[in-house]
């Protein structure tokens, strides 16, 4: 069913943009797209999300912890670089074209080909990525198979 929604929706003009979403050109999900290249964001509102200095956090969600001006704040996850590394893999394979190698190399200083090497060979002889000079993106049985792929990354 999922592949004939995107034939469909692709038909009707719509661009496969994400493993889940699909837009027309100039209208796709910019907070989605934010969220898998981590870029930063701050959320602002009872129990609202942020991501800040390799911090996942919220604002309480008790209304009169929030309405009295309560600072509090419910901290989630703080990254260090092999989990954003790690993360920066598993997010980047959520989005059709993938995760730029070039991209990968300035933010982080390593090359993920050699980092995630044995990973990398794994799901490539599965068929499930492919990996070319710049660019390392799931194939369609890879998108049927995508939790098991993002499990190389956890």
């Amino acid at each position: 069913m999922y592949w004939e929604v995107k034939r469909k929706l692709e038909e009707a003009g719509y661009n496969h943009y994400e493993i889940s979403n699909f837009a027309k050109e100039g209208c796709e999900s910019k907070h989605n797209l934010d969220c898998w290249n981590q870029k930063e964001y701050l959320g602002f509102g009872l129990a609202a999300h942020s991501y800040m200095n390799d911090q996942r956090y919220s604002n309480v969600s008790d209304f009169n912890k929030y309405i009295n001006n309560n600072q509090e704040k419910v901290i989630h996850e703080i990254q260090d670089k092999e989990s954003k590394m790690k993360e920066y893999m598993l997010l980047g394979l959520r989005k059709i074209e993938g995760i730029s190698i070039s991209e990968f190399e300035n933010k982080f200083a390593k090359n993920p080909l050699n980092l995630y090497k044995e990973e990398l060979s794994e799901l490539e002889k599965q068929g499930r990525i492919n990996v070319s000079k710049n660019q390392i993106k799931l194939t369609n049985k890879g998108i049927d198979f995508a939790n098991q792929v993002w499990e190389y990354f956890l």
